[in-house]
């Protein structure tokens, strides 16, 4: 299987690219904060994903899988603050947590298929 043509691979590259886009509007003073933190998770997630598929046993794929689902969490808390900080506004919250939520969704039935194996 290549991952470069699944679904939820492209879905978690379309997160990185809005959290990039979303984050380039960050105060300067946040760059080696939470602005290189919310960017570094949202990369973890397709390129977990990636290693997860590229592993030999379904075990290990499902691992990384489950390591890209920790990373969406940790981008969902990281969005949350820049919000508390007032660094992006409700609607943009609202717009990119329904993205996190989808991505959540695919990776979950993505680790399922793979525990039916």
């Amino acid at each position: 299987m290549n991952y470069t043509e699944l679904d939820v691979w492209k879905y978690s590259r379309e997160l990185v690219r809005l959290v990039y886009n979303l984050t380039k509007s960050f105060p300067n003073d946040e760059l080696y904060g939470l602005t290189n933190q919310i960017r570094r998770c949202a990369i973890s997630v397709p390129s977990n994903i990636a290693e997860g598929v590229g592993r030999q046993s379904n075990k290990e794929t499902i691992h990384f899988l489950f390591i890209a689902k920790g990373s969406l969490n940790e981008v969902e808390t990281q969005l949350y603050l820049s919000f508390d900080l007032g660094y992006i506004s409700e609607e943009e919250l609202k717009n990119i947590l329904e993205k996190v939520i989808s991505n959540k969704k695919l990776i979950s039935g993505f680790i399922n298929y793979y525990k039916k194996l």
